[in-house]
């Protein structure tokens, strides 16, 4: 199977936008004003070169990389780019018939050959293949993984960028991952490594050998053996091609002046609200649960949840509910950020 993720990918759509861009430092995110609150959206390679990453504050990007240009996200553009991107992935055929894509975002989705296929031949030819057709549809380079786990697969994208194919298997799994941190998994983020780190797991191998009783009784009866099968490389999901149903929906703001005002933090729950209102409408199904999400001066994260006595899409009472959440927190400091999630009712047959 393959996994594609497209390069630098709202970079590179802006310099699409944007030729005059090319071959210069580019950092989107937020409002595009590096002297606002905001993250880095993405950075192009050019950007990355001085250390500039996703995550990471606007005002320290633009420290790093004082002469790079800044700009805001805009989503319909990204939302239109990758439709056209995965209209490319789904018009291929390999070996005699249509792939089988299951997207995973804007810039990235597996692909597998169709039920009834024939010679498959080589899958790195297969590969150069699939990107020259992106190339050719959207003018957006990408890179592409081919592994015989999606796992492996996904792995192996990050190994072969930019503009690359990487292979990764079973037979060349250790060789390639074994020395490398365990954070190097998809999977295991920075959080996960030091809890393994506390176990005397720092690399790949040594996941892989670890006693899976001992996992399970450290890190979970669910997530020890999982984490486990991570260092092996193991994944048996197949690629699907089944639309993903969201769950829920949610809108966060990052204010450029801390909130101190009760009354105005309030007000700014409300409006959060009716944004993601707008959201769950256009998906047809009811809130059923409300989760704030709330970040004080300087960086403190607190979050809130409650079950809705009954479903309900009235932008009234659902922010009536998630202002209620605020009286479960001490609202005694600045507050820098605000989150609303409504969790909506499953779809008729379930997910």
């Amino acid at each position: 199977m393959l996994h594609v993720d497209l390069d630098q990918f709202l970079a590179a759509v802006e310099v699409l936008r944007r030729p005059e861009l090319a071959g210069l430092p580019v950092v989107v995110g937020g409002r595009g004003d590096p002297t606002e609150r905001g993250v880095v959206s993405t950075a192009s390679y050019e950007a990355r070169a001085f250390g500039v990453g996703s995550g990471m504050p606007l005002r320290i990007a633009a420290r790093k990389c004082p002469d790079a240009v800044f700009l805001p996200v805009d989503r319909d553009a990204y939302d239109e780019a990758s439709a056209q991107v995965m209209a490319a992935l789904r018009g291929l055929e390999w070996g005699g018939v249509p792939v089988v894509l299951e997207v995973l975002g804007w810039d990235e989705a597996f692909l597998a050959a169709g039920e009834g296929h024939g010679d498959l031949g080589d899958p790195a030819a297969f590969a150069v293949h699939l990107r020259a057709a992106v190339l050719e549809a959207t003018d957006l380079h990408c890179s592409v993984g081919i592994g015989d786990t999606k796992l492996r697969a996904k792995i192996a994208t990050d190994l072969g960028k930019p503009r690359g194919v990487y292979v990764l298997t079973a037979e060349n799994w250790f060789e390639v991952m074994g020395d490398r941190p365990t954070t190097a998994l998809w999977g295991i983020g920075a959080k996960t490594g030091k809890k393994l780190a506390a176990l005397g797991i720092d690399t790949v191998a040594q996941l892989a050998a670890a006693d899976a009783r001992v996992l399970a009784a450290e890190l979970g009866p669910t997530m020890g053996p999982w984490y486990h099968r991570l260092g092996r490389g193991a994944d048996t999901s197949p690629v699907d091609a089944t639309p993903w149903v969201p769950r829920a929906h949610g809108r966060e703001e990052t204010f450029q002046q801390d909130l101190d005002d009760p009354a105005e933090v309030a007000a700014a729950v409300r409006r959060l609200t009716r944004r993601v209102v707008d959201d769950i409408d256009r998906e047809g199904r009811p809130a059923a649960r409300v989760g704030l999400k709330i970040r004080f001066a300087p960086f403190f994260t607190s979050s809130r949840s409650l079950t809705l006595p009954a479903a309900s899409n009235d932008p009234d009472l659902l922010a009536d509910a998630a202002v209620s959440l605020l009286e479960r927190l001490d609202l005694d400091r600045p507050v820098r950020l605000l989150g609303v999630r409504l969790e909506m009712v499953p779809p008729e047959g379930g997910y």
